[in-house]
């Protein structure tokens, strides 16, 4: 029998093949559901419950390692991957969006526009982080090179708890329209809510264990992950009528290498080449996908290893003259050249 798959080349055909994994298998969406939540509740319990500190430490940071994978089920939900019928599901998840500082309302319109111009030089920065070439940032003002240099630098990227949750996914949507945005008022009132509650409590210090300690970790990581998934050596962004789905899924969407125990934290969002070529195939099926389809298995590869997120945190402007990105450093040194 001729395996198909093996001779797909096509952009519509490898579209064709990618849709036999973009089918939701409920019972097992439902069981990474329940699983999560209660590996995530007992934690919670546990980092109530433990005296040693620097158990209660590495408990909250566990905990926060799994707030990521609860997290990247929930991003799956949005995108219709899983469960989508289910009106408890519904209620759950956006509770926990509220939770997390990621209002369904801001999540759903910013990862939209995200998927539909990712890896596009101009327009892709709404739900990504904003890339310039090197010629735009040698002509920009001071201030706009300035707010340039924050938004890619490591410590907004780390801090992504404040910088790109609470900041941009409630406060900044809240300012520019509050009407279409009322979640994040809720999500800012809610989050509030459990620092208070925490406060007033007989052991207040719970406050770094319970929520400071574990959404930073969650929260940094998180952020970190949507940089280098489309920040990476060997990355290609395009212009205009140079951009197709396929190839900005292929060449522009990395596969992070990491360790089973971290592809199960991360709920296989590392796959994100397979994600942004269908992003219905939920994330249990992307290693399947990946497994099957030849085009798939060459991406563009970065891991969490520190070498390699010292290169991709490196990276900073597009040349298009190379067509790759580039370090601040090598770029000033071009321009004092060309001089």
């Amino acid at each position: 029998m001729v395996n198909t798959v093996s001779r797909l080349k096509s952009p519509k055909e490898l579209l064709i093949a990618s849709r036999k994994y973009a089918t939701d298998n409920v019972w097992v969406s439902l069981w990474c559901v329940i699983s999560t939540t209660i590996v995530w509740t007992a934690l919670l319990v546990a980092v109530f419950m433990i005296e040693s500190l620097p158990w209660k430490i590495v408990t909250s940071i566990v905990f926060g390692l799994v707030h990521v994978r609860l997290f990247v089920i929930y991003h799956d939900y949005q995108h219709g991957a899983i469960l989508k019928k289910s009106k408890f599901i519904r209620a759950f998840m956006f509770v926990f969006g509220l939770v997390t500082l990621s209002p369904p309302s801001v999540w759903k319109r910013s990862h939209n526009h995200h998927h539909k111009n990712n890896a596009k030089l101009y327009g892709a920065s709404i739900g990504s982080y904003p890339v310039m070439t090197t010629k735009d940032y040698a002509e920009a003002p001071f201030f706009r090179r300035l707010q340039y240099r924050l938004a890619r630098h490591p410590l907004f990227i780390g801090l992504g708890y404040v910088t790109v949750f609470f900041l941009g996914m409630c406060i900044r949507p809240l300012f520019l329209n509050p009407k279409r945005h009322w979640d994040a008022v809720f999500a800012v009132i809610v989050h509030a809510t459990i620092y208070v509650v925490l406060a007033m409590t007989n052991n207040s210090h719970n406050i770094i264990f319970v929520m400071v300690i574990p959404m930073a970790v969650a929260s940094g990581m998180g952020s970190y992950l949507f940089y280098a998934q489309h920040n990476y050596p060997s990355v290609e962004l395009k212009i205009g009528r140079d951009w197709s789905h396929v190839q900005a899924a292929l060449k522009s969407s990395s596969y992070i290498r990491m360790s089973r125990l971290f592809h199960w934290f991360t709920a296989n969002i590392g796959y994100h080449h397979i994600h942004h070529l269908n992003h219905n195939i939920p994330f249990y099926k992307l290693p399947k996908a990946m497994a099957a389809i030849k085009e798939l298995k060459n991406p563009g590869m970065t891991s969490l290893l520190p070498w390699d997120v010292y290169k991709c945190l490196r990276l900073k402007l597009w040349d298009v003259e190379r067509n790759k990105l580039v370090t601040f450093a090598f770029a000033r040194r071009e321009r004092r050249a060309a001089a």
